[in-house]
């Protein structure tokens, strides 16, 4: 499971016969311990991937085509490494595959087996794709203010609320999220979307917090569990959700989400750079 080991940043076959064994876990204990995240989860959420580049043969040898959807709960074992999901979907290319019913239950049993916990599969065809929503992260932007920004590695302390004044109910958003592949070192694009409840959070250091990631190194799905934990330790909202939307790499785009009180899932509209 050391990410070391998996076929990212390396020289690949790819194969086009169905192969299950080419995805790779990477134990999501590995991001989290490091930010002190070893007992109770203090979020629930999900990472929703997107693929792209779905294709399959049916019966009579004829290429299909989907637009894949994962659900990972946040509370599985493992995540799957980007590069063995790009690998294993591509192993269906020349797989002759009985139904897309039969695809679906092949992809959610293979998935859930490797993230070690029950995936939610949803396959778009053709015939749906001019419903798939196109939309931005609602919220008030955080890009709007011009500031000075210098620090370029997550820094907590940049981070402050007024604890003294009364609460806030607010949803912040910032376009301007960047963060780098831990293996290859590539950057990752994306937005971030941070709903809370409680001391109003000063709008410039958010900004200059979520800017500060810019040479960080880390999974998608590491890196918005950094951002929880640091809002919440240095912010304390009694509520508080994170929702990233990463740019696609490879035919594929991951979203994690994070929250710590009941509300509902994203509706998984994609926005204008995805």
């Amino acid at each position: 499971m050391n990410p070391d080991q998996s076929p990212l940043g390396k020289p690949v076959d790819y194969l086009e016969r169905y192969d299950p064994a080419l995805l790779f876990p990477i134990e999501r204990s590995r991001g989290r311990t490091p930010i002190g995240l070893t007992g109770t989860l203090p979020f629930f959420g999900s990472d929703i991937w997107n693929a792209y580049e779905l294709s399959w043969l049916n019966s009579r040898g004829k290429p299909q085509i989907a637009i894949a959807t994962f659900a990972v709960p946040a509370d599985s074992p493992n995540i799957i490494e980007s590069k063995s999901l790009k690998l294993y979907l591509g192993s269906f290319a020349h797989t002759a595959v009985e139904s897309v019913d039969v695809l679906g239950k092949t992809l959610r049993a293979d998935l859930s087996a490797v993230a070690g916990a029950s995936v939610k599969v949803q396959l778009t065809l053709p015939a749906e794709f001019g419903k798939l929503a196109l939309d931005e992260l609602e919220g008030i932007s955080l890009d709007r203010l011009d500031l000075d920004a210098d620090i370029y590695v997550p820094t907590p302390s940049l981070l402050s609320a007024k604890f003294d004044e009364a609460t806030v109910e607010e949803t912040v958003t910032s376009n301007l999220l960047k963060t780098n592949c831990p293996v290859t070192g590539q950057p990752d694009w994306g937005s971030v979307q941070i709903h809370y409840n409680g001391p109003q959070i000063d709008h410039a250091g958010l900004l200059r917090y979520i800017i500060s990631f810019r040479n960080h190194t880390g999974f998608h799905e590491q890196c918005v569990e950094q951002m929880f934990v640091d809002i919440q330790r240095e912010c304390r909202p009694t509520r508080l959700a994170i929702y990233a939307r990463y740019t696609r790499r490879g035919g594929l785009d991951i979203n994690p989400f994070r929250t710590n009180f009941s509300m509902p899932m994203p509706d998984n509209a994609r926005t204008g750079r995805q």
